[in-house]
């Protein structure tokens, strides 16, 4: 049986990997701040798929938390076959001259430094010699800057770059490295980002259909189904009605 570690499994896309791998018949680590709805994702996907699911609740911007949670891990779960690097975050919609640095230490801190400890720390559990993979949750951000993105266009932008180079230095390995970077996806991700403020978070998606999460998880687990000679390294997935993070159609 494969094993899949997902980290941000709390909402949004994490969660909805998880349901999707579970569909199919992977044993899941699934990871996340709140410890509470780890476990109740977990009993969800045992009751629904009989799914063998492991649990794990850590900070991932705290590499010594990063650490101790991984040597937490059972034996029957210490070889990984795909790691879904997922956890971020976008904090603020100010302008480079008003931005608080208390966002924009959170997104890095996030959306960078918590991609890198978590890959650092399950690297030597990745299953090597073929078979293994890793897939780093990116954004349109990355590839294209916006007004008021500033600084979260900056630490996706990290992530296309740091994809690009991890999949350089894993070649030898023959561990397969993807970045899926989607446009608007309707989670909590606009209601974070705003500090809480429903209404606006509401707005953000108003009249035209974005993504939902398991759009971007069925991709996510599509391109963990290729032949070991192929590969998916980069994945740019948008709503139809958004051509880039300036064009949207929207009904009246």
């Amino acid at each position: 049986m494969k094993t899949v570690f997902i980290s941000g499994a709390t909402s949004g896309i994490g969660e909805a990997c998880a349901y999707v791998f579970a569909s199919n018949g992977y044993q899941i680590i699934i990871s996340g701040r709140r410890k509470e709805r780890l476990q109740k994702l977990q009993q969800k996907l045992e009751q629904e798929y009989r799914a063998s699911v492991y649990s794990l609740p850590f900070d991932i911007t705290n590499n010594k938390e990063v650490e101790a949670a991984i040597t937490q891990v059972p034996n029957g779960f210490k070889t990984i076959d795909i790691l879904v690097n997922n956890a971020g975050l976008a904090a603020g919609v100010s302008p480079i001259q008003e931005g608080l640095l208390s966002d924009w230490e959170a997104m890095i801190d996030t959306n960078i430094k918590g991609l890198l400890y978590l890959t650092k720390a399950l690297l030597p559990l990745i299953k090597r010699g073929g078979g293994g993979h890793i897939i780093n949750i990116g954004s349109i951000a990355g590839k294209m800057a916006y007004p008021n993105g500033n600084v979260y266009c900056g630490t996706k932008s990290a992530v296309q770059a740091i994809t690009e180079s991890m999949r350089i230095d894993l070649l030898a390995e023959k561990i397969k490295v993807t970045q899926v970077a989607p446009g608007a996806v309707e989670t909590e991700f606009s209601l974070v980002r705003l500090k809480g403020d429903k209404e606006a978070a509401k707005n953000v998606y108003a009249g035209y259909q974005p993504l939902i999460a398991k759009d971007v998880a069925d991709v996510v687990y599509y391109t963990t189904t290729l032949p070991a000679h192929a590969n998916i390294n980069d994945v740019l997935l948008m709503p139809t009605a958004q051509a880039n993070p300036y064009s949207y159609f929207k009904e009246n």
